[in-house]
């Protein structure tokens, strides 16, 4: 070790020694300017009220040393010099120093770098000895590069740690040696060869090589100011892919960098939010605000006539290609008494959770599609099972779909058709998926009803994809999407890990919820409220910062609980989705158009809202869920517009996975297969 030293260190008052510092000075002088140049003017003050976000530019210089690892063969030194004996393996220390330019937004965990300046790779070989037993050193103080080095930032967990990796593109500017022959120990008196001062021959012009590295933005400016600063030390490994710096011999090379960056950056300011129902309050945290939407008059209950869609699926246990007992199944005496619009008399086993009116309709599924073809004499279907099984697993299940049909509602066998494959025809589980496999399989395993008979269809569909005709139903809606209460925490997705709502009426009886991750939350009133026609509250935010700060904040609410007249009734029309798909169905456009839309009382008021199941991230499914919402949006106002009606308000919402919100459970796969949806209520004017 003490050899490498020796031979890396710079000889005082030489170029080597001089260039690199004087050029990390003027790297970080011109990273300033740049800064400068992108930036608009600083305001003189700001006042002690603004709050800004972080910056998405950063700008300023980097500077380091490259660890140079050197390997193979080298010999040739020039065309007309080759030594007597080869050296092979040799190390040293090389400065570098560069411009920087990066772009991630706050809170984001992807972004893009790039370097360009100037690097060493300077080095000595380990000494050798010529066939005349004398020491041979070569060294190259002088080799360098001008590089350019693109990267991908990659911040895992939306912290200030940070790995980036890409292309590095390296133009030579130096290739200069110097070989040295020392004294033989048998020949003392005869005198050392001169030392060969050269310049490297066959030397590549440009290397095209790779680089990964990681760092860490540790910032130098308090979270309340607009121009910001960071210092960053990292570290960079350039393995020997593509950076044979000759193209002759075997010479190769490869560099651990290490090295610290200061970067500057300016925020951009958050604008005041707009008033709510209750005063906003700013909490401590300058990117976070707090402000609670209590409507004034919250629906309890209001009757619905609901046109629920019938999903065409029946879903088998693993293992058993029998029908499961959580679908109602008659005996065929209680045929005669079977009625679509009274289907509470015949219940499935064992029904939680909520919405035990809208599941009993489905688990009566086999029932509904039974009396349908009774009614409907020259109706046929398909009934294909999907079986990861096997195609005769599959077939099984859907012949046992077809024996319940046949010995409890008479349908005639030639009137339905069975087939058996690995897959269904629209699967859950994606070609190449790795996670979440269980569940999307437990909604691969079923059997798909699938019919040519308009009869039995949804309005304006046809075709072996359509889906059943829907069921009426009328029932009384519990606290309604308009009646919650909503909790707005402005930039808590960057903020914070989590926070929590704890709300304490006139008692002193305390209600706690969360934690939660994402900035706006809603709770029904009658959650809150329970029995009580209203209340004043005080609501408190309790946002645990990724610092470990604790942050809390207050402000005040009242709610009020308001029955409507009787009289107000709302219809709830529902589209069905298929797994991960946000795009509105095409066989829905029609339907909406002709059916729904036409069917909004004048100055009415549509509630839009999205959900989805539990498979796949939170986040993405809260944004799949509003893109769902907006499509269907989307293909009504097309239809209005059509019709000259610019009376309806829209309200449109996407609630993602939130089981607290979802219109099922989702225990089994045809309640996960439900919550795949867009609800649509249509509310008459008051």
């Amino acid at each position: 070790m003490e050899n490498i030293i020796s031979k890396t260190n710079f000889k005082t008052g030489s170029r080597i020694a001089r260039f690199p510092l004087s050029l990390i000075a003027k790297s970080v002088f011109v990273g300033t300017l740049m800064l400068t140049a992108v930036q608009s003017p600083l305001q003189a003050q700001e006042t002690q009220e603004a709050k800004f976000t972080k910056p998405s530019w950063w700008f300023g210089a980097a500077g380091g040393a490259n660890f140079n690892f050197y390997r193979g063969t080298t010999q040739q030194l020039t065309n007309d010099f080759m030594i007597p004996t080869a050296f092979h393996d040799g190390n040293g220390i090389g400065l570098f120093a560069f411009p920087v330019m990066e772009f991630h937004r706050p809170g984001s965990m992807l972004g893009f770098m790039l370097q360009a300046g100037y690097e060493s790779r300077r080095a000595a070989w380990d000494q050798v000895n010529t066939p005349c037993n004398c020491p041979a050193d070569l060294e190259t103080d002088h080799l360098a590069y001008i590089t350019v080095e693109p990267s991908i930032r990659f911040a895992p967990f939306k912290s200030n740690f940070y790995i980036y990796g890409g292309p590095r593109l390296a133009f030579n500017v130096d290739k200069r040696f110097l070989y040295e022959q020392g004294i033989s120990p048998d020949y003392p008196n005869v005198p050392a060869l001169p030392d060969r001062n050269g310049v490297f021959s066959d030397m590549n012009k440009s290397v095209i090589s790779m680089q990964i590295g990681a760092g860490y933005d540790i910032s130098l400016s308090a979270d309340n100011k607009q121009n910001q600063a960071v210092l960053s030390p990292f570290i960079a490994f350039h393995p020997y892919f593509g950076q044979d710096p000759r193209s002759i011999e075997s010479w190769n090379l490869t560099t651990v960098r290490a090295g610290i960056a200061l970067k500057f950056g300016r925020g951009k300011k958050i604008a005041a939010p707009e008033e709510v129902f209750v005063p906003v309050v700013a909490v401590v945290e300058p990117d976070v605000t707090f402000a609670v939407n209590a409507p004034k008059n919250v629906p309890v209950e209001r009757r619905v006539r609901e046109t629920f869609p019938l999903r065409n699926y029946v879903f088998f246990n693993e293992g058993s290609t029998e029908i499961p007992s959580r679908y109602v199944l008659l005996r065929k005496d209680q045929v005669k008494d079977f009625r679509e619009d009274q289907l509470e008399v015949f219940t499935p086993k064992d029904l939680d959770g909520r919405s035990k009116r809208q599941m009993t309709v489905y688990y009566n599924v086999l029932n509904i599609l039974g009396d349908r073809m009774v009614k409907n004499s020259s109706s046929t279907i398909t009934l294909t099972g999907s079986s990861m099984e096997g195609v005769n697993d599959g077939k099984a299940m859907a012949e046992s779909t077809k024996k319940y049909l046949v010995d409890v509602f008479g349908i005639a066998p030639a009137r339905i058709t069975t087939v058996g494959r690995v897959k269904p025809v629209i699967p859950s589980e994606q070609p190449g998926g790795k996670l979440e496999l269980d569940l999307l399989r437990e909604g691969d395993r079923r059997v798909s009803i699938t019919s040519g008979s308009p009869e039995l269809l949804m309005e304006f569909q046809s075709g072996p994809d359509s889906p059943l005709k829907p069921v009426e139903i009328n029932v009384v809606q519990e606290a309604p999407v308009d009646s919650y209460v909503t909790f707005n925490v402005e930039g808590a997705d960057t903020a914070f890990t989590s926070w929590n709502l704890e709300l304490t009426d006139k008692q002193g009886k305390v209600q706690k919820f969360g934690p939660y991750t994402k900035e706006s939350v809603s709770i029904p009133g009658k959650t809150i409220l329970g029995t009580n026609p209203e209340g004043d509250y005080k609501v408190s935010m309790i946002g645990q910062t990724k610092t470990g700060k604790v942050i809390r904040k207050e402000t005040n609410a009242h709610l009020v609980l308001w029955t409507p007249p009787v009289a107000e009734e709302m219809m709830r029309f529902s589209i069905i989705y298929e797994f991960n798909n946000s795009d509105a169905i095409a066989m829905y456009d029609k339907y909406l158009t002709e059916v729904v839309t036409p069917k909004i009382p004048k100055n009415g008021t549509v509630i839009i809202h999205g959900h989805t199941d539990i498979i796949g991230g939170e986040d993405a499914n809260l944004k799949l869920s509003l893109a769902r919402a907006n499509d269907v949006k989307g293909i009504m106002e097309k239809a209005l517009a059509k019709a000259n009606r610019k009376d309806v308000k829209f309200d449109v919402r996407g609630f993602g996975e939130d089981e607290s919100l979802a219109p099922f459970n989702n225990k089994f796969p045809e309640e996960r297969f439900y919550n795949r949806s867009v609800i649509i209520d249509i509310i008459p004017a008051k």
